[in-house]
């Protein structure tokens, strides 16, 4: 009755749209008995390297009996412990090739993540050199006047120098009231913290740092000044230090720096209210209010500290334009910058004729995030590869993929098809070989001199020190997306491989979603059963296929945690059917777990996802629905997707989604548009915004940016 209901439906589409006979019978066609070509694949995890040849074949045929076309082989170890056949052993690779010969056989095509772990793309290949890095910087104060030898510390064990400058030192020259030198009381009760700080002298603040103890803390904080017998309100903040992970940002203990309007008095209160994360612990390394004006957020800004949850908003990377204060702020100028990098030597000492004066010089250089692939076993994990260097990217293919490719016999490679990227999870980066270079060749102007910037300091003046740091981060957001991306997609094309990404970024993504999807060969969303992830997620994929002309849109599908073996079909549909509404047309169901063996029945299973495995009591009744997915996927994929409006994401990056201001009425539907393809892309045709590959808008909407 549903397909008989659902094909007069299509037969009355026929006589509305003017599709062809021959057009109209491939359709139905396809939905009647649907085709090899069109079928849901999956991820298939082979979990803590408990793996065999047996049960490899056993899942292979499984997955074949049920529809399944397509496997994404996964090494994923949880724990990060060997287990009983360990990555990279001669066996292990034995059962890869093996999965790709058995994959020829049965009609399946096969993909492999493209390093051990779900994200992203490392391993002990990596060098400290190769890997994702960010600048960092030593001071030093010298007084000048005369010729000084000293020794510059390098502000980290694994260090690449990039320039040395010397600037006028000024600090010395601002009155300061810290909490580590001052008098400070500390009182809390209903989860308020109220901090009293008594200097000395009045000062004349201009800039609050708040320095984050270890334990984690994010709170509403209300900052005032005793004026005029009383405390007097000044501004209030956001303080959230709430996760140090290295990757939601390589600076984890980087100050929190907040501009005050030149405010004049000898004490101040800092009241923080909703405390919440380290509990009795909670608190700041260090409070100091200085007379100094700090760029405002100047962490945050360089990428040195991300958003601390997985889904940051469209405006989470806008800041205001901080105002000057009282005062007029006069920054350092072109002349009181010196670049003394040549006058040190490779063991970091300086040999200066420093003018007249007292100098503070800034060695810069590159360290590495410290991020890692994971979860993968011991033996494969390592630094994550710079994701600004597609040289750096082809190496990190080589070792890896390429490895695979070599061991896979010649009539067998045609089944590995594919190579995965899942979200991205590994944070930030800000620098990279050579870049300095590239920085001035796509912006007309050498970023050395605004180097001070990244240390807090405003160069020029304060808007002329925020358009450098909004120029770094869209570069970073470019870099990321076409020579990490389009590197890596080149590199797997050269070898007859395609790549499948989802092209957004949990924890820290630094990139520009649609942009980083669009240098993609194959782009994927995802959603989870229960909950709200992938509400974000879907949209952003399909956004992406639909404005770089890709004609299918995948999802991760039915996610989940906990409640394991107590989800089936039934209970999967409803989410299944709103992913379609968003623009998703191909599901890879979310997980296949490896099952080495028949003995552990139900099944070798996580805490994650919905176990789509040979054990679970009813997979291969699943076919009935897995050939409902495909009627529905034939169907999405014919035609172009219709939307009325495309919403501008803006051009600032990082961006993970877009906004939609104002929303759309009930009835209408959407893209998210990016200046890429605005201006690469999209031209106007009888009153319709218009792509090359067919999609057209009604109207353009314009997000709410200066």
């Amino acid at each position: 009755m549903l397909i008989a209901l659902v094909m007069s439906g299509l037969c009355g589409c026929k006589q509305r749209s003017g599709l062809s006979s021959k057009d109209f019978d491939q359709i139905k066609s396809g939905f009647i008995t649907p085709a090899d070509t069109n079928k849901v694949w999956c991820y298939w995890y082979w979990l803590n390297d408990d793996i065999s040849k047996e049960g490899v074949t056993r899942d292979l045929e499984a997955m074949k009996e049920v529809g399944i076309g397509g496997a994404f082989i996964g090494n994923i170890n949880p724990p990060e412990v060997n287990g009983r056949v360990p990555l990279f052993s001669d066996a292990w690779w034995e059962i890869m090739v093996h999965a790709v010969n058995e994959g020829k056989r049965l009609g399946i095509d096969i993909g492999a993540f493209n390093c051990p772990g779900w994200s992203q793309s490392g391993g002990p290949w990596v060098k400290p050199e190769m890997a994702m890095r960010f600048l960092t910087s030593s001071e030093t104060l010298v007084n000048g006047g005369g010729r000084v030898t000293v020794q510059l510390p390098a502000p980290s064990r694994i260090f690449q120098d990039v320039y040395v400058l010397a600037i006028p030192d000024v600090k010395s020259g601002f009155k300061t009231i810290t909490s580590l030198e001052s008098t400070a009381a500390y009182s809390g009760t209903d989860n308020v913290l109220t901090l009293d700080f008594t200097g000395k002298n009045a000062i004349k603040a201009n800039t609050l740092l708040l320095y984050p103890s270890a334990a984690s803390l994010k709170t509403d904080c209300d900052l005032y000044a005793w004026q005029n017998g009383g405390y007097q309100f000044i501004r209030s903040f956001l303080y959230d230090r709430s996760n140090h992970a290295l990757n939601v940002g390589p600076e984890p203990m980087g100050p929190l720096s907040i501009a005050i309007p030149g405010v004049e008095s000898d004490r101040f209160r800092l009241v923080c209210r909703n405390l919440q994360g380290g509990g009795k612990t909670a608190g700041f390394a260090n409070v100091t209010l200085t007379e100094e004006v700090w760029l405002e957020k100047f962490v945050e800004k360089q990428l040195g500290k991300m958003h601390p949850t997985p889904t940051p908003n469209w405006g989470t990377y806008l800041w205001d334009l901080q105002a000057d204060g009282k005062q007029v702020v006069r920054g350092l100028s072109d002349n009181e910058i010196i670049d003394v990098s040549a006058m040190m030597d490779s063991t970091g000492t300086l040999v200066w004729d420093a003018p007249p004066g007292k100098w503070t010089v800034l060695r810069f250089g590159m360290t590495p995030t410290g991020t890692t692939n994971s979860p993968a076993a011991p033996q494969g994990k390592g630094y994550e590869i710079d994701k600004a260097n597609s040289k750096l990217i082809r190496y990190h293919f080589e070792q890896y993929i390429g490895e695979f490719l070599k061991r896979i016999p010649k009539e067998s490679r045609p089944a590995l098809k594919y190579v995965i990227a899942d979200s991205y999870e590994m944070g930030s980066q800000n620098w990279t070989d050579g870049y300095a270079e590239r920085f001035q060749s796509r912006y007309g102007y050498d970023p050395k001199k605004y180097f001070p910037v990244l240390t807090g300091r405003i160069v020029g003046s304060i808007a002329e020190s925020e358009r450098f740091l909004w120029d770094l981060r869209r570069a970073v957001a470019d870099d990321v997306a076409h020579e990490y991306v389009g590197g890596l997609k080149k590199i797997s094309n050269e070898n007859n491989l395609k790549i499948w990404l989802e092209n957004y970024g949990h924890w820290g993504f630094p990139s520009e979603f649609l942009m980083y999807g669009g240098q993609s060969d194959l782009v994927s969303g995802e959603f989870w059963n229960e909950g709200e992830l992938g509400n974000i997620e879907c949209k952003a994929a399909s956004s992406s296929a639909h404005i770089y002309g890709k004609p299918v849109t995948s999802a991760e599908a039915f996610t989940a945690a906990g409640n394991a073996y107590l989800r089936y079909p039934a209970l999967l549909k409803r989410r299944g059917d709103w992913a379609y509404t968003e623009g998703i047309n191909h599901f890879v169901v979310h997980v296949y777990i490896h099952q080495p063996d028949d003995q552990r029945i139900p099944g070798v299973n996580a805490w994650f996802s919905t176990e789509f495995n040979r054990h679970n009591t009813w997979f291969k009744q699943s076919k009935v629905w897995f050939d409902y997915l495909r009627r529905c996927q034939h169907l999405l994929q014919q035609g172009r997707y219709a939307a009325d409006v495309c919403y501008f994401i803006g051009e600032d990056a990082p961006k993970m989604t877009g906004a939609r201001i104002p929303e759309l009425p009930a009835g209408y539907s959407y893209d998210y548009i990016n200046a890429e393809v605005i201006l690469s892309r999209l031209s106007v045709k009888d009153g319709r915004l218009v792509l090359p590959d067919g999609m057209s808008y009604r109207m353009m909407v314009l997000p709410p940016v200066k």
